[in-house]
């Protein structure tokens, strides 16, 4: 198993966080996320459960088989589908390198916000590959951090940022690998790839994505970051604190926040 350290750790907050980032993005992330009448679909990383509810829920006709590698997760992930009373997904922990199914078990393969944390990200879809059936579809889904722009613009939120992606370089991962979806679906071999930026646009005539996605998902984000970012000399405290001061002004009356994320799907032929 690979010793990935999950850079946002686990705690309470990130779980509160991933479903609010989840519920928010859900039709511009999801909306295509169908997959045919009585499929088999893997969910590789499926975290604490956030992206899971969503899929199943659009897919009531297909059941999910929902991986990840830490058990901690896999028990919230369980304890959050029986709560909505979802019964077409089985979970199991399983490291991503080393599948514990045969090959070509699949009918489709879905990894949601996950290849960025991973320090061989090829490997791991490679790995989803070969249990995925000729004909099936994968699908990736991935955010950029150097997507992002704001106004008021600010030197020290940017700063802010940069520390998620230094710390996230450092881990191991990469959190601009959204830009990289097509050239890695390509090299896994998939025909029939394609790829979509799915922004999320913000100013105050959207107030739910306001609070969903400038607040609770990506500031929250950043902000979960600030003492190891401050810990391993990245930035010192204040100017990360005015940063943070920064970002969460963009959610003011005459503010405006973008971020894109990226969707590629390719067939195995």
């Amino acid at each position: 198993m690979e010793n990935t350290k999950y850079v946002h750790g686990y705690s309470e907050r990130e779980a509160l966080r991933l479903n609010d980032q989840a519920n928010t993005l859900d039709d511009i992330i999801h909306n295509d996320s169908i997959f045919p009448k009585d499929s088999l679909v893997l969910e590789a990383g499926c975290g604490v459960g956030a992206q899971t509810k969503i899929i199943a829920t659009k897919n009531p006709d297909s059941n999910f088989v929902s991986i990840d590698l830490s058990e901690d997760s896999i028990r919230e992930a369980r304890r959050m589908i029986e709560s909505l009373g979802i019964t077409n997904v089985k979970l199991k922990q399983a490291d991503i390198y080393k599948l514990p199914f045969e090959d070509e078990t699949f009918d489709s393969v879905i990894i949601c916000f996950v290849l960025e944390h991973l320090h061989n990200p090829i490997q791991a879809l490679k790995e989803l590959k070969r249990v995925l059936r000729k004909g099936g579809t994968m699908i990736a889904i991935e955010g950029d951090h150097g997507s992002t722009f704001f106004y008021p613009d600010s030197e020290q939120a940017n700063m802010a940022i940069n520390c998620q992606i230094q710390l996230q370089k450092q881990n191991g991962g990469n959190s601009n690998i959204g830009r990289q979806l097509y050239p890695m679906l390509k090299s896994t071999g998939l025909s029939e790839i394609s790829v979509s930026p799915r922004m999320v646009y913000v100013d105050s005539s959207k107030p739910q994505l306001v609070e969903g996605f400038i607040k609770n998902t990506f500031t929250a984000m950043i902000e979960g970051i600030s003492e190891e970012a401050v810990q391993r000399g990245i930035i010192d405290k204040a100017t990360f604190e005015k940063g943070i001061k920064d970002l969460y002004r963009t959610a003011e009356s005459d503010g405006v926040f973008c971020y894109t994320f990226f969707k590629g799907f390719g067939v195995k032929k």
